[in-house]
């Protein structure tokens, strides 16, 4: 993918936008959890920060561990980002873009894994050109989704955008790891098809209920899926396959199901009652 960023926009300027996207993540996966901010819905606001208090107490060390932890307080803080209208990176897209950043760079700030690990050239702290690395593989993967399947809400439900995107980011824990091209692809696939027929339905249509708490659900199965596929797992149908199955699926789920808000949970009288509440419509 890097190569063929260099061929269409010339090297220097692919480093530099790389770059660019990598410094936006790290600003959009942080300043949430430090100053937390209320939605323009008002529907979500605080909840990173909330999950990120738990990454050194015996919650943390009993359910998701202090990677994965941190990855989902940083994928969710990108969703707080994007509803205050902040500056986000799409990975592939608004509604799904903190699954990219909060795994790729929960797991960069975490190797080595174990500080008595020894700091040979095997277990060396990931620099930027690697993590850089690891969003061209997230990115390889989002373009062939984006040309075989598709990545939005409207089109193919929630499995488009976080699914995609857990696929992505799976694809990039597999390489920051030290798996094969191979594995990467088995944990895109599995990725996929955990998720597949997830359904898209924000509350008054904002990207905010239920999509940032999807955000930590794909952070979760981008970090299984990663581990199964470096464990020799395979998925039964490959990648490509896999993105075929998705398109399927997306367009046969009806249009109430698709971005409208008109079913699913944006329908529950809950939700309909803290839409009215907002204000955000008039």
């Amino acid at each position: 993918m890097a190569v063929r960023e260099a061929r269409l926009t010339g090297e220097a300027h692919a480093v530099a936008a790389m770059r660019r996207v990598l410094d936006v993540m790290r600003e959009e996966t942080t300043a949430p959890i430090v100053n937390p901010q209320r939605s323009l819905g008002g529907l979500i606001g605080g909840e990173a920060k909330l999950v990120d208090a738990t990454g050194n107490n015996d919650l943390s060390s009993s359910l998701m561990g202090a990677v994965q932890t941190e990855a989902v307080a940083r994928a969710m803080a990108v969703l707080e980002r994007s509803a205050t209208m902040g500056v986000i990176v799409a990975a592939p897209t608004a509604g799904s873009a903190g699954v990219v950043p909060g795994c790729v760079l929960a797991l960069a700030d975490h190797l080595p894994l174990d500080d008595e690990q020894v700091m040979d050239a095997d277990h060396l702290p990931l620099d930027d050109e690697q993590v850089m690395d690891a969003l061209y593989c997230a990115a390889a993967i989002g373009l062939n989704l984006t040309t075989s399947a598709c990545v939005a809400g409207a089109e193919g439900g929630c499995q488009a955008e976080v699914g995609s995107a857990a696929a992505m980011a799976a694809a990039a824990l597999v390489q920051m790891l030290g798996g094969t091209p191979e594995q990467a692809l088995d944990a895109s696939s599995i990725a996929l098809s955990n998720l597949l027929g997830l359904v898209c339905d924000p509350v008054g249509g904002l990207v905010e209920v239920p999509c940032q708490n999807r955000n930590a659900i794909g952070v979760a199965a981008a970090f299984s899926s990663a581990q199964l596929a470096l464990a020799g797992i395979k998925s039964l149908v490959p990648f490509d396959q896999m993105a075929h199955v998705v398109l399927s699926v997306g367009h046969a789920l009806p249009a109430t199901l698709r971005e409208t808000a008109k079913g699913g949970i944006a329908q529950a009288p809950a939700a309909l009652s803290a839409c009215a509440k907002c204000g955000v419509c008039g």
